[in-house]
Formats: C-alpha cells, sequence, structure tokens
C-alpha cells in the first residue's frame, strides 16, 4: 500500500491550519510598521538585502513552477530544465539593470514609462500591468490546485484551500502592504525551499538510489541538452531573451530592485534571489525524474504529464509530511500574489486614481485606494484561473507579453532617441505578429497559444525594429524629457531621499548599460575601471554563481555509482 493511501490525516490539516494561523499572525504583526502610502507601496525603501534576497526569491517562485518543469523533466528528461532555466544565462544582467528602477525614484514602473515616453504611453503600460497581475494570478492558482488536488487524493478540496489562501494573504497585504509581504516573502522563501528538496530523499528510495533511476529510464533523460526535450540552441536563446527583456517591464520589478535600503541591495536581492530559484529548478526536474522512473517501474500511466509532482506527492508522502508539503505550495503561491496585490494597487493609485481620478488625494486617501484597488482587483485572478488549461504554457504567456513591452522599456533605457512613437508602434508591431502568427499555424484564435520560438522571435524582431525606424522617422522627445530621465540614471540614489544626489561615477556606480550609442563617445571609456567597478565586479561573480549552478546540475543528473 502507498503512503498516499492513507489521505489527508488529521496530522496533515493540523500543519496546514498551523502555518495558515503562523503566517497570518506574523504578517499582521508586521503590518503595524505600513502608516503611509509610502510604506505600503515601498516599504520606505529600508529593506536589508536579506529580505530582498527573499522578497525576489519568493515573489519569483510560484507553485505552477514545481509543477511544470516536474511535468516537463518527467515527459521529456533533465534537458527540459531550460524552460524554468531560460533566464540562467541572463541572471548576471540582472546585477547592470536593478539600479534603473532605484535611480528613478518612483513606485511604479507605470510613472517611469510616463517619465520618459509621456502620459499616454504610461497609461498603456499601466492597463498592460494590471492584465499581466490577473493573468499571472489564474496561472499561479491553477498551479496551487493541480499539485493540492493530487496530494491529498482528491480529499481537500482545491477550492477550499485557495480561498483560505486568498483570504490569509488579503488580509495580511490589506494591512501592512510591501512591508508585510516582503517579511512573510522572507518567511514562506524557507518552505519553498523545504517545496524543492522534500520529495528527493523519499523518491530515490522509492525507486531505488540514482542505480535505479538510471536503470528505470533512457539515457537522454540525464543530460543537460538533448534533442527529446525540443530545446535547441535557438529555442533556448529566444527563452533567454523572453526572461531578460520581460523581467524589465514585469511590474513588480521595481519592488524587487528598489525597496532596500541601497542600490547594493537591490542588486544582491533581483540576482541572489533568482539564483536561489535556479538552485531549487534542479531539485524540481529531479522530482519528475523520480516519478517517471516510479511510472516506468509500476508500468502505468499519467494523463497529463503536469499530474507528476502531485502523484509523486500523494504517492511518497506520510501523514503529517503531505501537510508540509501543501503548506509550502501554499507558501509559494502566497509569497507571490501578497506582492501581487500590493503592485496592483500601487499601479491602480499612482497611475489612474492620482492622475484622473482625484489629483489633489491626500496620502490618508492614496493609502486607502491602494488597499481596496489591490483587493478587489485580485479577485479578478480567481476568476481567470478557471480558464487555464495548460500551466506551462500560461506561465510563459504571461513573460512574452512583458517581452512585447519590454521593447519599450529596455528601448528607453538603452537608446536616448527612442521616442513614443517608435515605442507605441512597437507595442503593436510585436503583438500583433504574435497573434498572427499563432493563428496561421493552428487556425484559432486564441487569447493564450502554446510557446514557440520562432513566433516568438518574429514578433521581438519585428517590435524592435519597428521602434528603431520610427523613432528616427518622428521628433525625438524634449530635449528637457530626456535630460532629466538620463540624469537621474547617471546620480547615486544611495542619499537620504530629498537630498542632493552625487554622480554615480564618483562612487564606481556608474552603469554600463545606459545609451549604449554613447559608448562609441571617446570620453566614455576615460577612467572605465574606476567609474564602472561595481557594475563589472558584480556581473563577473555573477558568472561565476552561474557556472557553479550549472555544474552542479551536471553533476546531479550524472551521478550513477
Amino acid at each position: 500500500m502507498s503512503v498516499g493511501a492513507f489521505g489527508f490525516h488529521w496530522l496533515d490539516t493540523a500543519v496546514v491550519v498551523a502555518y495558515f494561523i503562523g503566517i497570518t499572525a506574523f504578517g499582521l504583526w508586521v503590518a503595524r510598521r505600513a502608516r503611509t502610502s509610502d510604506a505600503y507601496f515601498r516599504g520606505e525603501r529600508k529593506f536589508g538585502w536579506w529580505i530582498m534576497v527573499g522578497q525576489s526569491f519568493g515573489t519569483g517562485t510560484h507553485a505552477e513552477m514545481p509543477v511544470a518543469q516536474a511535468g516537463a523533466t518527467f515527459h521529456g528528461g533533465f534537458s527540459c530544465i531550460w524552460y524554468q532555466w531560460k533566464n540562467m544565462l541572463v541572471t548576471p544582467f540582472y546585477w547592470l539593470t536593478a539600479p534603473w528602477y532605484r535611480r528613478s525614484e518612483r513606485t511604479t514602473i507605470g510613472e517611469i514609462v510616463e517619465d520618459r515616453y509621456g502620459r499616454t504611453l504610461g497609461l498603456i503600460y499601466s492597463v498592460f500591468a494590471i492584465a499581466y497581475f490577473i493573468l499571472n494570478q489564474g496561472v499561479m492558482l491553477q498551479g496551487a490546485g493541480k499539485v493540492i488536488s493530487a496530494a491529498s487524493g482528491d480529499a481537500v478540496s482545491s477550492n477550499e484551500v485557495v480561498v483560505a489562501m486568498t483570504g490569509a494573504f488579503l488580509l495580511y497585504s490589506f494591512f501592512g502592504g510591501l512591508v508585510a509581504s516582503a517579511y512573510t516573502d522572507f518567511v514562506q522563501g524557507l518552505l519553498i525551499i523545504v517545496l524543492s528538496f522534500l520529495l528527493i530523499p523519499l523518491g530515490l528510495r522509492e525507486v531505488g538510489g540514482f542505480a535505479g533511476l538510471h536503470a528505470a529510464l533512457p539515457p537522454d533523460f540525464f543530460v543537460l541538452y538533448s534533442e527529446r526535450s525540443r530545446l535547441d540552441a535557438f529555442t533556448i536563446a529566444m527563452l533567454a531573451i523572453n526572461g531578460l527583456v520581460g523581467i524589465c517591464a514585469q511590474p513588480h520589478t521595481l519592488t524587487m530592485c528598489a525597496t532596500g535600503r541601497s542600490e547594493r541591495a537591490g542588486r544582491v536581492g533581483q540576482t541572489y534571489g533568482n539564483m536561489v530559484k535556479r538552485v531549487c529548478t534542479i531539485g524540481w526536474a529531479l522530482t519528475g525524474l523520480i516519478a517517471a522512473a516510479m511510472i516506468a517501474r509500476r508500468g502505468i500511466a499519467l494523463a497529463n504529464p503536469e499530474d507528476a509532482f502531485g502523484y509523486a506527492c500523494k504517492e511518497l508522502l506520510c501523514p503529517g509530511l503531505i501537510g508540509l508539503m501543501v503548506a509550502c505550495i501554499l507558501a509559494a503561491n502566497m509569497s507571490t500574489c501578497s506582492t501581487f496585490m500590493v503592485n496592483t494597487g500601487a499601479i491602480f493609485t499612482r497611475n489612474f486614481f492620482k492622475i484622473y481620478v482625484r489629483p489633489e488625494a491626500s496620502d490618508r486617501e492614496l493609502l486607502l485606494t491602494g488597499r481596496i484597488s489591490g483587493v478587489l482587483l485580485t479577485l479578478l485572478g480567481v476568476l481567470f484561473a478557471l480558464t487555464v488549461k495548460s500551466v506551462l504554457h500560461g506561465f510563459l504567456f504571461t513573460e512574452t507579453i512583458a517581452a512585447y513591452m519590454g521593447i519599450m522599456v529596455v528601448g528607453g533605457f538603452l537608446w536616448k532617441r527612442a521616442n513614443r512613437f517608435g515605442a507605441a508602434t512597437a507595442i503593436l508591431a510585436s503583438f500583433g505578429t504574435y497573434y498572427a502568427l499563432n493563428w496561421r499555424a493552428t487556425g484559432e484564435l486564441m487569447l493564450i497559444y502554446k510557446w514557440q520560438a520562432a513566433p516568438f522571435a518574429w514578433a521581438m524582431l519585428a517590435g524592435t525594429a519597428l521602434l528603431v525606424v520610427v523613432s528616427l522617422l518622428t521628433p525625438p522627445e524634449s530635449e528637457a524629457r530626456i535630460g532629466a530621465f538620463f540624469d537621474k540614471m547617471r546620480r547615486t540614489s544611495d542619499v537620504r531621499e530629498g537630498a542632493a544626489r552625487p554622480l554615480a561615477g564618483e562612487s564606481g556606480q556608474e552603469l554600463l548599460l545606459l545609451d549604449l550609442p554613447g559608448w562609441f563617445d571617446a570620453a566614455r571609456w576615460r577612467g572605465f575601471l574606476r567609474r564602472h567597478r561595481e557594475d563589472v565586479l558584480g556581473f563577473l561573480l555573477a558568472w561565476g554563481v552561474v557556472a557553479l549552478t550549472i555544474g552542479l546540475a551536471w553533476a546531479v543528473v550524472r551521478f550513477n555509482p
């Protein structure tokens, strides 16, 4: 009899209830600090590097990720890790881009877009941002539902758990905003690490260790690159571009990069919070291999590869541990949903309410509006969850639409000549090309298509090309707008807010990725290492950590005593 035959034991219920009570109480206790709109939306930019790491890791890791990764590996082998590792090769660039957001001195990316291109594009971005949060929350809820239902043997209704989960994070996020979200993210990040590796020792014992794992599965399941995964070099490159450009435009990225007490805290949080996630992905992929070996040894089949993670939970975990796994899954979702709720409220309040409804609103009104709008818009994510069919494709879709918006965002930092006409055309061209090519290939018009490298590549190429061409053929942005925007980027934000900001180059913090055409000016190369010390050293160190992480994955997958 499998361990999962015990069903959902009273010990499991006790663990889940204790988790709900504990995390809600902790969130409400921390919430006492959020008494102004700035504290609610940005935590007053006072978080230490360790909170920034936990916030980035917790917010960037969702319950659908282990589900999707384990399912992909179960079906195509360990090389499918690149679906989640698509950002691995661009993670060092996070060190270079993180200061963009803190130096803007803004609360939302919508405000940054408005500063760069004007109010209309700021509004367009803000509409996208709210849609992004709703879509993402729907995908996350679907991922949690798949795992909880399978892990408990349908003894627990996923809808009941989702309602309880939503009620908990809405409660402490409503009162505590980003302060409560960031601190609970750190705590819940520890549970996500447990989620990533809990099944591995139990699963290896079940299949006879690594030797049994290799005996049960084909050899090409144990390589970092394989044609079986259908991830060729071009596809991996497109996934990397998808990740790099997309993350720069994801609306919660400002929170991940700009709420620390220093620029370095933001750099460390964004870079190494995501690096922790890359390590956890190794655990998810190995869990998929273990599930595949269990299925092969038992001579059965799963109707859907994405059921692999839930199947392993049900078959391997004993009473108490099933409840712990459910708590870990809830932690992965609640940490993200909490941050998304606060950011949704910030977008609505700062980019709609304050501009179009009540420009003279007091700080108390802004705080209340942020709380109420965050709750109402978050509830739309629950409704969207009912329409999600594939967790993996839904996850990739939300990151893809962010990449199309990212052409405008990244282009605005890298090229002074980019203007509002080019940016608007880039958005229309990239989205139009994406839907036109997928409609032609499938014959169906849908919101979410299966992610494919070629349509994505053509859409990115079309958007980028038209950003350049249209910007060159139309009037530039005003010198005052461009001058003010780039002056902020060239000055360190590591001073008391409101104080004079010195040039970043004086402290070795000048940015490499800023106005790239300006590198043709000889003056940009004078004192290069002195002015760019923080960027260069941090970038090289991050590449070293990437190499170590890939080496670890190779060693794990090739281990066969």
